[in-house]
């Protein structure tokens, strides 16, 4: 039977609540709903001190509004995270007309009076094998990040953005402390929110690790999870969603990482006056990764003043659009697996202006780079200090010997402990290649799935109840069945285990639509997928859907053509791409459609083996037999 593995993807409905105390006062508030298509699973109640019960009393989707911009919500304008800098900072103004609070870098004492105090002074580390390894001739220091209290450089933001919040009157004993982030300024806001005793919501993509969640439940954060793939000012997007929680939790606050000054600031202050102090001022180049652009814009300002001939480079993966000049990034926003650094929006933070070159790193490049300093050089970093080396590298060929490269790695290995750290991880995802060694242990590594004997798969529509999917499971013998629309597309799957233990606990009934219920986060496969490659994927998920490409073709309607684009030849643009031997008119178009033509598991491939060994077994006793008879 195959269990839940994956969060289910999360969507947001505004729910009207009626709360009783306990001395049967009626108060009216709202919720946030963790909600799939708008359907409620289960709700997430943010005390607010009430001894409550909670009854649902209307539940209204919140969708966007036609008279405002793409992304803003029906109940809220959208603050976005991009708006132009006020900042007045220039490199020749002087420190008096600063109009910010600065701080000064404090000594480390011996006994520290809370654990905020083991952040910052974080050590420099001079690298040895890599560099010769790849013939740089520069020294090549890295600023271990990872060693500040919550793992990451985001501690050093989260307690200034705090502090100046407390400073400032912004927040008091008692508030709520919300942020949309990637993981690490989340930990730090938690690490703080807990010795300070505040309480903490955390919004973040579906993407980021499972570590980075459990360290926050663990410092007890509320979590809310959002689509991956939700542009930022989508209505579903962390920093959407971030806002509409704001509205919702009286006394609470959104610090703002990607506005917010405290953020560069803490590194203007502290974090650039460390390395300045570390380096006796001799710095040639300093390579850092874009994230927010806090450490970048923060770093490179101070070194800038300090050090003029000092080159900063920035480091952006592939699919982000920080880079300069915008040719870099190119026009596919692809999703990429390295976490904390790139986004598809500009933060206000980020001073674009500071940065002399931009280098573009893609996830095979990251990983591996971090796997390598681990194993090379001890330092037990994350896959963004992979991307940050991975630049720094390209870069420091052009200096000489005796000049120096500093190198700001964000994280460490803790919060990636089941991602590129394991090589089932690593093989699924293709950033590595073990197909000859195992190709030599395992006879069947390099056969295909076209092997294996899997039966006819049985699809079902999203309007149908949980009931009716529960009772073609238990005729048919399935344990998971493919949930596809009226066209054949591929809605997403659903899962015997995991639909029982939601009807047991109450928390979907058996007339719910499958729709409610399935994953929309799955594997799939094709016919000529290596059952090595299966094998891995099986490692980390109970299944994977094997599907087949086809071609389908659609008229097009005459008054819709006659619209449509062309080339100068004449042609329908949107056939430009088909092959040239292909015959089609200009009033049809070709569409790729997949087909779900089986669901394999870890059964299918243990009885295809076993099977297969038996018959070898076989085929060796019979030969024996027929030459000892000779």
């Amino acid at each position: 039977m195959v269990k839940r593995k994956h969060e289910l993807p999360i969507y947001f409905c505004k729910v009207e609540t009626c709360v009783t105390r306990s001395k049967g006062t009626r108060i009216t508030t709202s919720l946030i709903a963790i909600t799939f298509q708008c359907r409620v699973l289960s709700l997430r109640f943010y005390s607010l001190g009430l001894l409550a019960t909670v009854r649902i009393c209307r539940i209204s989707k919140m969708t966007p509004s036609p008279s405002r911009s793409r992304g803003s919500s029906s109940s809220i304008d959208l603050v976005r995270p991009d708006l132009p800098s006020k900042c007045t900072w220039h490199l020749d103004a002087p420190k008096e007309s600063s109009v910010h609070n600065h701080v000064e870098k404090q000594k480390r004492p011996k006994i520290l009076s809370n654990i905020l105090g083991a952040i910052g002074n974080t050590p420099l580390v001079r690298l040895n094998q890599i560099p010769e390894e790849f013939g740089i001739k520069c020294e090549m220091l890295v600023k271990c990040e990872y060693f500040n209290a919550g793992g990451s450089v985001k501690d050093r933001i989260a307690v200034r953005m705090i502090e100046e919040a407390e400073r400032s009157g912004k927040i008091k004993p008692g508030y709520t402390l919300i942020e949309p982030t990637s993981g690490n300024t989340g930990i730090g806001i938690a690490l703080a929110a807990a010795v300070k005793g505040y309480k903490c919501v955390i919004v973040m993509p579906e993407k980021m690790s499972n570590e980075k969640v459990n360290t926050l439940k663990a410092l007890g954060a509320e979590i809310i999870r959002t689509p991956t793939s939700a542009r930022f000012d989508a209505p579903e997007s962390h920093i959407t969603v971030a806002q509409k929680v704001n509205m919702q939790i009286p006394d609470s606050i959104i610090l703002d990482q990607y506005r917010n000054p405290g953020n560069p600031l803490a590194h203007y202050d502290v974090t650039a006056e460390e390395l300045l102090e570390q380096c006796d001022n001799k710095i040639d180049m300093v390579v850092i990764g874009g994230g927010t652009g806090g450490t970048l814009a923060g770093i490179g300002r101070k070194l800038k003043e300090k050090i003029p001939n000092v080159k900063v480079v920035g480091v952006d993966p592939y699919g982000s659009i920080l880079a300069q000049p915008d040719i870099l990034n190119g026009t596919d926003q692809n999703p990429y697996d390295v976490e904390g650094i790139g986004y598809d929006f500009v933060p206000t933070v980020l001073d674009r202006s500071i940065v002399d070159e931009w280098i573009k790193v893609n996830d095979n490049d990251s990983f591996n780079m971090a796997r390598l300093l681990i194993k090379k050089e001890g330092i037990l970093c994350g896959g963004s200090s992979g991307s940050a080396l991975t630049g720094a590298l390209k870069v420091a060929k052009n200096l000489k010997e005796g000049q120096r490269c500093v190198v700001i790695l964000p994280d460490g290995v803790r919060n990636y402990m089941t991602k590129f750290l394991t090589d089932s991880w690593m093989t699924e995802k293709n950033y590595i290649d073990i197909d000859s060694e195992m190709i030599k242990k395992h006879w069947w590594w390099n056969k295909t799935v076209r092997c294996l004997d899997l039966a006819a798969p049985i699809t079902i529509l999203p309007h149908m109840s949980c009931q009716d999917a529960i009772d073609i499971m238990g005729k048919e013998g399935f344990d998971q069945l493919p949930v596809v629309d009226d066209a054949g597309v591929i809605k997403g799957v659903i899962a015997l285990g995991n639909l029982m233990s939601k009807i047991m606990a109450g928390k979907v009934v058996s007339t719910a639509l499958v729709s409610d219920v399935l994953y929309t986060t799955f594997h799939q496969i094709n016919l000529d997928t290596t059952l090595g490659r299966l094998s891995t994927i099986l490692d980390t998920g109970h299944f994977a859907l094997v599907v087949h490409n086809q071609k389908q073709c659609d008229v097009i309607p005459d008054d819709v053509a006659a619209k449509l684009p062309r080339t100068e030849s004449g042609n329908l643009k949107i056939l430009a791409s088909l092959p040239h031997d292909m015959s089609i008119s200009d009033k049809e178009s070709m569409e790729m459609k997949q087909i779900v033509i089986g669901v394999v598991t870890r059964i299918d491939l243990l009885n295809f083996i076993t099977n297969e060994e038996e018959i070898k077994k076989r085929s060796s006793s019979t030969n024996a037999n027929n030459c000892e008879s000779t």
